[in-house]
């Protein structure tokens, strides 16, 4: 596991050495868990972006997409249920001052029993080398049955007191478990308390007149609430769909894993509206559509899967997380939901409005039920970042840091190389450069070794690299470098915008 969080950290100072991901004003010590994208990371980020809208928007008849504003009617919130029930149980170390999330103490803990069993089996795998049968083993060595059971017992416990709201027993878990601070080392805990993660402010000119609003918690509200605009302005047919991408705030405690959990972050959703008894169809579609969508990528297919939820939001009749494996694990991308009416009826009843959809066929009006699919940008750019980060090692003996993002995703879709700054060059890579910066964005760079180059391109997940030399100068071909195999081909300049793009399509 050490191995693996070694190649985080070098994935984390990699994004920040070559202008991925900024710490949020660093220059005053920094902001926890909030980050600027830099110059390289702010065009990976909207090309993921721009590839999720066309998938979704463009590529589908029957979704639209929205821009709703990040303020809304206080209202909202209370409808949507998270002025009530959007809240973290939260537990405070009296000696180091310090808060944390009940169930991250807790998970950290059931995590550290995992790691124990894991080193069993490592131990006996390398005991029995090819005979080993490790679900044997994991079902009869008594140390590893016992690991398990504990496990078992804890979870049990402390997940059934979070459902009940027993924060008397989710403290008592920690207790039993003997929790220590991770700074103190001590386990003198205070009680348990709900903390709500949306933040507040205040809108008016006047703090007395001023009234309290949030920043949002998510964007699906934001469709909710228009749905019946642009139903209505649209002439929209169910089933259809509004997409919307954008910013949201969850005053996490326990921001970690770099850009996985932050407190600004901005996610990619799908509402789907549909008829009331279609939604299990619906839902499977998605399900099946949007893993297609991450296949499409060309990352290793095994690195995904599916995980069905158990436990139900309040809103929801069914559940399932697309989950990633990240450098820390398997853990959640995205989430396919089947929300019912829940949504929609709230709104109506909270607003007085009726937010029904007249079904011609059905010759009867009925408030949709909703399919959703909410991905977070953020994690999806770590996802391809973390799994483009490649250390590799040459035959000349030679190492070199390579980002094999995918190439319709990568930031540079090609760098101009003159070999020398001299001779006609120059000239004739901004000829090059002017020819296909009107559709791909490209940088041209004479400075340093053509290795050098080579080098930081690779660094930045430069998927092309064009070298202009005396012989272009001749017969107007250059040399283009792929990124991932180092392989070197003469192309005729003519040919390169085809030959560019032809490598930019998505994986069907």
């Amino acid at each position: 596991m050490a191995n693996q969080e070694d190649i985080f950290k070098n994935i984390v100072s990699h994004a920040k050495e070559y202008g991925f991901v900024f710490q949020s004003s660093e220059i005053y010590d920094g902001l926890s868990a909030v980050y600027d994208y830099a110059q390289y990371g702010v065009e990976l980020k909207k090309n993921i972006r721009e590839y999720w809208w066309k998938s979704m928007v463009q590529y589908h008849e029957n979704i639209v997409g929205i821009d709703a504003a990040i303020f809304m009617h206080p209202t909202t919130w209370k409808a949507s249920g998270h002025v009530d029930a959007f809240n973290d149980p939260l537990i405070d170390n009296r000696d180091s001052k310090k808060r944390y999330r009940a169930d991250v103490l807790v998970e950290d803990h059931l995590a550290k029993i995992e790691g124990k069993i894991n080193k069993e089996v490592e131990k006996a795998a390398k005991r029995f080398g090819e005979a080993f049968d490790e679900a044997q083993f994991r079902a009869t060595n008594t140390r590893v049955v016992e690991y398990q059971t504990k496990s078992d017992e804890i979870r049990k416990r402390f997940f059934s007191a979070l459902d009940r709201g027993d924060l008397e027993e989710v403290r008592q878990v920690i207790i039993d478990c003997e929790i220590v601070c991770p700074i103190s080392g001590t386990r003198n805990w205070t009680e348990v308390r709900q903390f709500n993660l949306m933040f507040s402010t205040a809108m008016g000119s006047v703090s007395e007149d001023a009234s309290t609003i949030y920043l949002r918690p998510e964007t699906a509200q934001g469709i909710f609430v228009n749905y019946l605009n642009v139903q209505k302005t649209g002439r929209m047919k169910i089933p259809f769909g509004i997409a919307q991408t954008g910013k949201a705030f969850r005053n996490e405690i326990v921001a970690r894993q770099f850009i996985f959990r932050m407190r600004e972050f901005e996610q990619m959703e799908m509402q789907f509206f549909v008829r009331p008894g279609t939604e299990m169809e619906w839902y499977n579609y998605w399900k099946e559509t949007r893993m297609k969508w991450h296949h499409s990528l060309g990352m290793p297919v095994e690195k995904y899967r599916f995980h069905d939820h158990d436990k139900l939001a309040h809103y929801a009749n069914a559940a399932a997380d697309i989950e990633f494996e990240f450098p820390f694990g398997f853990k959640e991308l995205e989430g396919i939901h089947s929300r019912t009416d829940f949504d929609l009826s709230a709104h109506q009843k909270y607003s007085g409005k009726k937010l029904q959809y007249f079904d011609p066929e059905l010759n009867e009006s009925y408030v949709p039920y909703v399919v959703e699919t909410s991905i977070g940008l953020d994690r999806m750019f770590l996802a391809i970042f973390s799994n483009a980060y490649t250390e590799e090692k040459l035959e000349d003996g030679s190492e070199r840091v390579v980002l094999k993002i995918p190439a319709m995703l990568a930031p540079v879709k090609a760098a101009i190389l003159p070999l020398v700054a001299k001779d006609g060059l120059p000239e004739k890579g901004r000829e090059i450069m002017e020819m296909l910066k009107y559709d791909y964005m490209c940088q041209y760079e004479e400075k340093d070794s053509i290795g050098r180059r080579y080098r930081r391109q690779d660094a930045i997940g430069t998927p092309y690299c064009i070298t202009v030399d005396h012989q272009t100068t001749v017969d107007n071909t250059v040399t283009i470098r792929d990124r991932d195999t180092m392989e070197q081909h003469r192309v005729a300049i003519v040919d390169l915008p085809s030959i560019i793009g032809s490598k930019l399509r998505p994986r069907s």
